[in-house]
């Protein structure tokens, strides 16, 4: 699954991504809009990590879903 299919499908993953990151808000989630840029600087902000850990941290969630 790549972010385009992710970003068409928002509405039915954002569940997923809720489970994965708890810490992320429904409204957050919304305002992603499956977005990768957005959805890496959301986790940045709420678990400290740089871009690149964010990165490899939604390419893991992609991968085991896939």
């Amino acid at each position: 699954m790549n972010w385009d299919i992710i970003e068409g499908k928002w509405n039915q993953v954002k569940g997923s991504v809720k489970e994965q990151w708890g810490d992320l808000t429904d409204d957050e989630l919304t305002e992603i809009a499956g977005r990768k840029d957005k959805l890496t600087g959301k986790l940045q902000e709420k678990y400290g990590w740089t871009k690149e850990e964010a990165q490899q941290h939604m390419d893991d969630f992609i991968r085991e879903r896939t």
